[in-house]
């Protein structure tokens, strides 16, 4: 009879317990939605990206690891910024080659049966 009765007072406190917060909490019982964590992007828009931009970049964790959306738009950052490099060193390496054989031809000596 007394664990009868224990496991009745014990019901009526948890389902009071539960009632209370339920209709005493009011609006602000309910947990706001929050926003899952996205990437702030770190990486500069307006300048060109360095080795410390790089290693300063951190991903928020999502179930399985990193948002691959957020992965995916730094990589792409990255190798677009890679590919105007590449395009640029090919500008200047064509443009040196060109100066370096001007110069070369300028240089040359005419040939002594030349006389000009």
């Amino acid at each position: 009879m007394f664990m009868f009765l224990f496991l009745v007072v014990a019901l009526v406190v948890v389902v009071g317990a539960v009632t209370l917060s339920v209709v005493g909490g009011g609006d602000s019982a309910v947990l706001p939605e929050v926003a899952p964590e996205r990437l702030r992007d770190p990486l500069p828009p307006d300048r060109p990206l360095h080795s410390g931009d790089l290693g300063a970049l951190r991903f928020p964790l999502a179930l399985r690891g990193y948002r691959m959306a957020d992965v995916d738009d730094a990589l792409d950052r990255v190798g677009a910024e890679l590919a105007e490099r590449d395009a640029r060193i090919a500008d200047l390496e064509a443009a040196l080659a060109g100066a370096r054989s001007t110069a070369a031809t300028s240089l040359q000596k005419p040939a002594e049966g030349d006389h000009r």
